[in-house]
């Protein structure tokens, strides 16, 4: 009994720690994606460019960002397996859902976003037609 609980307490805290690695790296994503993004429009706000190439940057930066939430989430999943109480899984399965909202919207804004892009582009339309045909 006691070497079960000492089992528990180990993966409790492996588990904990693995989380907390997960979360850095979810930060790292997003930072470095932050960082992409202002060093892609430093040279936007230099000289007239594209409405296209301000949409392109933001597009990227929403990509990274969405791949930052998933690690979020996945840390948080991690912690609800070893939260102690009822209040505790509250507290993640809330930020869970808001990071899954999040997500879901900013994916959805990027397929429109997308979507938009291919119609604009002549060439996106005839490698679509030639695809489909």
């Amino acid at each position: 009994m006691c070497l079960q609980m000492a089992m528990l307490q180990i993966s409790k805290l492996w588990i904990e720690y693995l989380a907390g690695a997960i979360e850095i790296a979810a930060a790292a994503v997003i930072c470095l994606a932050v960082i992409e993004a202002i060093a892609r429009c430093v040279p936007l706000f230099a000289r007239q460019i594209s409405q296209q190439a301000k949409v392109d940057v933001r597009l990227s930066l929403g990509r990274w960002l969405a791949l930052g939430l998933e690690f979020a989430l996945a840390a948080d999943i991690l912690r609800t397996a070893i939260a102690p109480t009822w209040q505790d899984i509250g507290q993640l399965a809330a930020i869970a859902v808001l990071r899954t909202a999040l997500n879901f919207f900013l994916a959805r804004e990027i397929d429109r976003e997308e979507a938009r892009t291919l119609e604009q582009k002549p060439e996106g339309r005839s490698l679509e037609r030639a695809v489909h045909a």
